[in-house]
């Protein structure tokens, strides 16, 4: 079953060529550049003992403010007029979704799921029909998201023996992380595939990083199983990871990009037209009851497509500001940046 969640969405163009990504290497732009660490958290090199309470307390609350933030930002799209608003309609089908998946108790913990990716029943049964695929079967280093209806891919990667690849939560102070089982003890498996596991066991890497991934696993709150056309949580951090390994050299247009969710996440509704430049398509859905081939033809984002990304994300993410000042050093020219994720004059005064 494929559930419609919206209608009378309007059209505009979106395939358009953009000047602004980096599909190159140039290697002599790539900075080695590591996350910061605070000190009572660090537990590599420094000889401190890595403090998982405090960790963890910081990431929640962090969490709850960035989730606080989309909460507002998404009623001022929803209620502001679709006509001027290019956001919108995705906030409508997120609302939606996450709604529908509370309603019918189709979500697991953590509750509720709005402003996640939401944690699914049958999550660890659509992560095994993913440890299905060849391109699951044959990689050797896996990217997958942190949250909460992907651990168990992150536990088959690690006890599969394959390097995992995965992002520091939002960006906040670095950038990935890469575990190998090689390195971790039979017992911490478990705990490597959680967000303190990964502060506690994994090496941080840089935009210089020598590595090819093979295979990407990314949630979502909605897709297309026609299309491979794809929502996050709205936040933007897939498509910006994505960009990233995309400027490194480390995957290209024929890596495939996987998601797992619940059947009930299937939509067709999602209009092609009104996808964004930088959205990643999905080729492959895994589902607790099957897999979907999508054979996708929504173009993969090339790189950082710099007058898409607004000042606000630039500020929350230290190593796009860094990347961004090194660009500009060795080309002498300015990048462009995209407009404020604030909402216009005329659809703050329509929320009133």
């Amino acid at each position: 079953m494929v559930i419609r969640l919206s209608s009378g969405i309007a059209a505009n163009p979106r395939f358009q060529l953009n000047p602004f990504f980096n599909p190159q290497k140039p290697t002599s732009l790539h900075a080695q550049i590591v996350p910061l660490r605070r000190k009572n958290f660090s537990k590599i090199g420094d000889g401190d003992a890595f403090d998982a309470v405090a960790y963890e307390s910081e990431r929640l609350s962090l969490d709850a403010a960035a989730m606080e933030n989309m909460a507002e930002t998404a009623r001022k799209e929803i209620e502001s007029d679709q006509e001027t608003d290019p956001k919108a309609w995705k906030w409508i089908i997120r609302k939606k979704m996450w709604d529908l998946m509370e309603a019918r108790n189709y979500a697991m913990n953590p509750r509720p799921v709005h402003h996640r990716i939401p944690n699914f029943v049958g999550a660890p049964a659509a992560a095994a029909k993913l440890a299905e695929l060849d391109a699951f079967r044959t990689a050797n280093v896996v990217k997958v998201n942190p949250d909460s209806p992907q651990k168990q891919i992150r536990f088959l990667t690690l006890s599969g023996e394959k390097k995992l690849l995965t992002p520091q939560p939002r960006l906040r102070t670095g950038f990935f992380s890469v575990l190998e089982s090689v390195f971790l003890k039979p017992d911490t498996i478990r705990e490597a595939c959680t967000s303190v596991g990964v502060a506690k066991y994994g090496r941080a890497i840089g935009l210089d990083e020598k590595i090819k991934v093979d295979l990407i696993v990314i949630g979502s709150v909605a897709v297309n199983p026609q299309t491979g056309a794809r929502l996050g949580k709205g936040e933007g951090f897939a498509e910006l990871e994505y960009g990233m390994l995309r400027y490194m050299g480390a995957i290209d247009d024929s890596t495939p990009v996987v998601t797992t969710v619940h059947d009930c996440q299937l939509v067709d509704d999602i209009p092609l037209e009104k996808l964004a430049i930088h959205d990643v398509p999905v080729d492959i859905i895994c589902t607790p009851t099957r897999v979907i081939f999508t054979n996708t033809s929504i173009p993969k984002p090339q790189g950082i497509y710099w007058d898409k990304l607004s000042p606000e994300k630039l500020q929350q993410i230290r190593i796009l500001r860094e990347l961004k000042r090194r660009l500009e050093k060795e080309t002498g020219c300015k990048l462009p940046t995209g407009p404020s994720e604030k909402l216009p004059p005329t659809a703050d005064r329509k929320s009133r």
